[in-house]
């Protein structure tokens, strides 16, 4: 290994005159290690925005934003049981500034308390639908749901409940969503930028 120059922050540079790579002896970029993703994952989880992550690894938000998308990606979706009961219910949000809404729609086993399938967009039966075709495929054996007129005709009646206190558990579970992912939050001036980056971390929040 021979000097060869340094790099634009002051760093020496070596060059191998058997394969003519060149490298640096000490890195402080972080992303390459190994457990990266792992901790991107973990700091997701609990809330940590996207520059509050990149401080704490000590990696810059265009590389977290790449890497979010990427583990997003690679995370399949889950299985869904047949013949099990579920919640469903929508969370708003904003996209870009506060004049935009955004729906969040997604649907909670009720003994598990795992969410089936989730779906991002304006509150319409598209959307909706996104979500209540996986429970039907699944053969859902009831699906719990608030008065919302648009239920009415996507949902089978005999399956169909509306009663009181039904949709308990996903109502705690908006709570939960509010609580660790601070863009979810009611007053905050935290929210997402872009819709994809959105629904990538909601796909880590509730399938990784």
């Amino acid at each position: 290994m021979v000097k060869n120059g340094k790099t634009r922050y002051g760093k020496q540079r070596y060059l191998c005159k058997n394969c003519g790579k060149t490298q640096v002896e000490n890195y402080t970029y972080h992303a390459w290690k190994r457990e990266t993703n792992r901790q991107i994952i973990t700091l997701t989880k609990e809330g940590l925005g996207i520059r509050s992550t990149a401080r704490v690894l000590r990696i810059s938000p265009t590389t977290l934003l790449k890497r979010i998308l990427s583990i997003a990606k690679n995370i399949p979706k889950p299985f869904v049981p047949k013949g099990k009961s579920y919640e469903v219910d929508e969370i708003r949000s904003f996209i870009k500034s506060k004049n935009r809404l955004i729906w969040i729609v997604y649907a909670l086993e009720k003994e598990s308390k795992n969410v089936a399938n989730f779906c991002v967009g304006a509150r319409t039966n598209k959307t909706l639908n996104h979500v209540l075709t996986t429970l039907h495929l699944s053969d859902a054996q009831s699906i719990y749901t608030d008065k919302l007129r648009n239920y009415t005709y996507l949902i089978d009646k005999k399956i169909h409940k509306t009663k009181n206190f039904g949709t308990n558990h996903i109502e705690r579970n908006h709570l939960t969503l509010r609580t660790h992912l601070k863009r979810l939050n009611r007053k905050t001036i935290c929210f997402s930028r872009s819709l994809l980056i959105l629904s990538s971390i909601l796909k880590i929040y509730f399938w990784s």
